[in-house]
């Protein structure tokens, strides 16, 4: 068994056995677990070569990850943090490989995926303006960067077509996930479409330019 084996073992393991622990007060295994999922993707794009953009994305959700299994009141800013910046990089990458202006005007229903995209997000930090406290500019930050990573997405070639499909389903796990945040709109159905959109979100992305 390669060693690429490995990693993509671990995390299909730790992204299953994650949603076992979903329901559990935070905690090293909890922790541990969750952060492995997308860790061990951001290892395996490492050692396969992967573009820049990618490795530093999938490491910084990682990190994103860690923050985000623990006590929100406390570890939430920096769970935030570090997603900034994978959209950040992810912006950056999708951008790179993409065909920019002149893939939207090439096909229509691109242009319509970014309007919609930032639609989105503008609708959703409207519907969560007044929930979000001190928090207001650095998730009014947060939802612009999601947006245009959603809208980055649109411009890539059809062969990352999985691409495109994880950066909508992210925002999807990010859209529940606020809801559960700022509204208190939780339940285990929503808790569990968070990790099974975000998770699969990663690896369709990881898969796309690791395939």
């Amino acid at each position: 068994m390669s060693f690429s084996t490995l990693l993509i073992g671990l995390s299909a393991a730790a992204g299953v056995g994650y949603v076992f622990l979903l329901e559990r007060p935070p905690g090293a295994l909890r922790t541990l677990v969750k952060t492995l999922a997308v860790a061990a993707l951001a290892a395996l794009a490492y050692l396969r070569d992967a573009p820049t953009g990618l490795v530093v994305a999938l490491a910084l959700s990682a990190a994103g990850d860690a923050f985000l299994a623990g006590d929100p009141d406390r570890w939430l800013p920096l769970g935030l943090g570090a997603f900034l910046l994978a959209h950040v990089a992810y912006v950056w990458q999708f951008l790179h490989d993409g065909g920019g202006r002149a893939a939207l005007a090439a096909e229509p229903v691109r242009a319509g995926g970014v309007i919609m995209a930032f639609a989105a997000g503008i609708m959703m930090l409207a519907w969560l303006w007044r929930s979000l406290g001190a928090l207001r500019p650095a998730v009014a930050v947060y939802a612009l960067a999601l947006s245009a990573m959603v809208a980055a997405a649109f411009t890539l070639p059809k062969f990352l077509a999985p691409a495109m499909a994880g950066a909508v389903m992210f925002m999807a796990s990010d859209a529940i996930l606020s809801a559960e945040l700022f509204k208190g709109l939780r339940s285990r159905l929503s808790t569990h479409a968070v990790w099974g959109l975000y998770y699969g979100a990663q690896a369709a992305i990881a898969y796309a330019y690791l395939r």
